[in-house]
């Protein structure tokens, strides 16, 4: 088998993973997606949102939507158009069910489905795009981030959030118990295709940052066309939000012939830290800055 057959193969093989994974889970996924992440993960989210900066007559992308949390807080919090996608049916019919129930978010919130990696979308049609725990379930990161940058506007804001492993030795040790123990345990208590997503997101978090650690994720955004890209660790490193402007075509262009570096978050230069989280004295593996705090009505640094 050629390596391009055998990268297909790869690509399809987490492509039935991913959806066979979510298929059962819409009915608990907000509960179990908040117990998963220790209650972090709505909090998570509101961090991520607040770094779009969003208008009320803009229009933003959700790509794997889910059950439609992150596309409900970009209403709430500007006004705007937002058009959600996933690759889930069982997903997007839970976001559906409540967008039912809410006239308001039925009105500025639009389902489509569809593959992160091809994006049914021309290109520029977005303002800003945001997207959460997405890269692990593709078979080529850096490809699909230049194919999220492609539906974005010169200027626009991407921003996503994903799982991340902490840095500190103490609670990277917490971090394993918990995510092999607890996890399964949490799942289980909840039904079987629960407890296997525990045991899935243990080895898959792990795996993943083995294989693209996150100074590689930031040079992956930049090479998609993104500037100026963020790091913010969240919860002692347990997850990170990212953020970035699209960068014009000409301004990347001029970027690329004089060899220049968008600022990244690897430098500490550009990066925002999770100031009460991180932990005294010990520095991230991506050497990112302290700053302050997302949550509430504030806005990035």
């Amino acid at each position: 088998m050629s390596e391009l057959e055998e990268g297909m193969a790869l690509a399809s093989t987490r492509k039935r993973e991913a959806l066979e994974l979510f298929a059962s889970l819409p009915r608990h996924y907000d509960r179990m997606a908040a117990a998963l992440s220790f209650g972090q993960d709505p909090r998570w989210r509101r961090a991520m949102v607040a770094t779009v900066d969003a208008r009320a007559e803009e229009r933003v992308l959700d790509v794997a939507c889910g059950t439609g949390m992150v596309a409900q807080a970009l209403v709430r919090r500007y006004g705007c158009e937002v058009v959600g996608l996933d690759q889930s049916p069982q997903m997007l019919a839970g976001a559906q069910a409540k967008l039912a129930a809410n006239a308001e978010l039925a009105r500025r919130v639009t389902l489509v489905r569809g593959e992160a990696e091809r994006l049914p979308f021309a290109d520029e049609a977005f303002d800003h795009l945001t997207f959460t725990y997405l890269l692990r379930y593709v078979h080529d990161p850096g490809a699909t981030l230049a194919e999220l940058a492609r539906v974005v506007k010169p200027g626009g804001r991407v921003a996503s959030l994903e799982f991340a492993v902490p840095p500190n030795r103490v609670w990277r040790g917490l971090w394993r118990l918990y995510t092999r123990i607890g996890l399964p345990a949490l799942g289980r208590l909840v039904s079987r295709e629960w407890a296997y997503t525990g045991r899935f997101l243990a080895e898959s978090i792990p795996g993943f940052y083995k294989r693209y650690p996150v100074e590689r994720v930031v040079e992956l955004w930049e090479q998609a066309g993104l500037a100026g890209v963020r790091v913010r660790p969240m919860s002692l490193g347990g997850g990170v939000v990212m953020w970035a402007t699209k960068r014009a075509a000409t301004q990347a262009g001029m970027d690329s012939e004089a060899g220049m570096d968008s600022e990244a978050a690897v430098d500490g230069r550009s990066a925002v830290g999770d100031g009460q989280d991180a932990p005294a004295g010990e520095p991230m593996p991506w050497s990112v800055a302290t700053g302050r705090e997302l949550d509430g009505e504030h806005e990035p640094a």
